[in-house]
């Protein structure tokens, strides 16, 4: 007859839960794993079958109750530290987002906003090019895949019951800024050029005053910003690699100890 000891019971029950929070936390917030229109019932599956592979090399968890309140605040650090994760590079996909916004309220698109369920706002034509051209350079690198070795390395560098070093938000922080900035630079084409259409239709209307600038300005605007939009998708495959590959590798330095 097999028998447990409560001692073991709480062993075995620690090494699955400990780890399976950090887990579903990155599932629940990274980008593509995270979406809304992925079932909560995949997600919990997907990431109970990640944590059950990665049990047998998973670094000793602490002798902790999971019941007690230092196990419920172990249990509370690692759903932290796997959203965290999870947000960090989730922010990459946000600076698409913004410089799809920025690009499409500059062309005028602003009023053919919609409601788009992924980030649950208002969206435009230019933010869905965009999210579907940073999803597929994201699965053509394998950023799935990096992101899932990311987390099970996480456990070594960072093991469950340890904190963070100190100055990992300040480091967060600053990403953020450059995630900003990295926005602004994806939509600069597109901005310059209509800038210059605006300054050159500005120019007209004052030589000729009785042209209609609303008449003419939406359509032309318009179209020049989807001609620059289709000249510069050749120029912005390597700015969006490259911006996945410095997600990871900041992901890499802030799990590190």
């Amino acid at each position: 007859m097999i028998s447990f000891t409560d001692t073991q019971l709480y062993a075995w029950l620690a090494g699955l839960i400990w780890p399976l929070a950090r887990v579903l936390g990155l599932l629940g917030t990274a980008p593509l794993f995270g979406q809304a229109t992925i079932p909560a019932p995949a997600k919990v599956g997907l990431g109970m079958a990640i944590t059950v592979l990665l049990m047998p090399v998973l670094p000793a968890m602490p002798a902790v109750e999971p019941s007690s309140p230092a196990g419920l605040l172990i249990l509370a650090q690692q759903i932290l530290i796997g959203m965290s994760m999870g947000f960090v590079m989730n922010l990459v996909f946000m600076a698409v987002d913004l410089a799809g916004s920025l690009s499409g309220l500059t062309m005028g698109l602003g009023f053919a906003s919609f409601y788009d369920p992924q980030t649950r706002g208002q969206s435009n034509a230019i933010n869905q090019l965009l999210a579907i051209l940073m999803t597929l350079s994201f699965l053509q690198l394998n950023g799935h895949l990096a992101l899932l070795t990311v987390l099970a390395e996480s456990f070594r560098s960072l093991p469950v019951g340890q904190w963070p070093h100190q100055g990992v938000f300040w480091q967060a922080a600053i990403w953020g800024g450059t995630i900003f900035s990295a926005g602004v630079q994806l939509s600069l084409p597109i901005i310059t050029t209509l800038l210059i259409a605006n300054l050159a239709l500005g120019i007209l209307t004052r030589a000729a005053p009785q042209l209609n600038l609303f008449g003419i300005g939406f359509p032309l605007t318009i179209g020049i910003g989807f001609v620059a939009m289709l000249l510069s998708l050749d120029y912005l495959q390597r700015p969006l690699q490259q911006l996945l590959l410095d997600g990871i590798n900041f992901l890499r330095r802030l799990v590190s100890p």
